[in-house]
């Protein structure tokens, strides 16, 4: 009976993570290639070049966005990596025409100080970027990114951040030509970008 008891309890929670995973998933995956709904629009933020806006990127170009925080311990640096790494497999006229951001959902902490600083370890082409809770609400409903702040009041950080890791491919009026999913390796990215420039 007890047997009985404990694999009643694991097929539980397989269950309960399964239904969780896919759910999950299916949100990542509902605008991935292309907008898919997704209002996407004008980004005009404070960043690490002075004041940035979509509109002022050449006809040709494109922006690689990216939605995390400074403190991020592992999706954030390995998705800007993926991003240098699929930069740097391009030719040199592509990779001029890619436009690298990455909007701080923790304005409290990164500054643009700190994202000069972060972001330059990537590249000198990563742009750091962020504005106040208000502005970064507001763009985050419409490019379908969800972040929230999670207090570890044990932890000398005292907080993190949870947020979606998608990578937007988005031209200079806002539209958003491909959401690439999370990935630790460039060829997702390197195919929206070959489909896109």
């Amino acid at each position: 009976m007890k047997r009985q008891g404990l694999w009643a309890g694991f097929v539980l929670i397989v269950l309960v993570l399964g239904v969780g995973g896919y759910g999950w998933f299916q949100q990542q995956l509902g605008t991935n290639g292309g907008g898919n709904g997704l209002t996407g629009g004008p980004i005009e933020l404070s960043s690490t070049r002075g004041d940035f806006s979509l509109a002022d990127l050449e006809e040709d170009q494109l922006a690689v966005v990216f939605f995390g925080y400074t403190y991020c311990p592992d999706v954030c640096p390995m998705s800007l990596a993926v991003v240098r790494r699929a930069l740097a497999d391009l030719d040199d006229a592509d990779r001029e025409r890619v436009v690298p951001l990455m909007i701080s959902v923790d304005p409290e902490r990164d500054t643009l100080e700190r994202l000069a600083e972060y972001t330059g370890f990537f590249g000198d082409a990563f742009i750091g970027a962020t504005g106040s809770e208000a502005e970064l609400e507001e763009l985050a409903e419409r490019y379908g990114v969800i972040w929230r702040r999670v207090e570890t009041p044990e932890s000398a950080m005292a907080y993190t951040i949870d947020h979606s890791s998608s990578l937007y491919l988005v031209d200079r009026e806002g539209t958003i030509l491909r959401r690439v999913l999370y990935s630790p390796a460039p060829h997702a990215l390197l195919s929206a970008l070959g489909e896109t420039l």
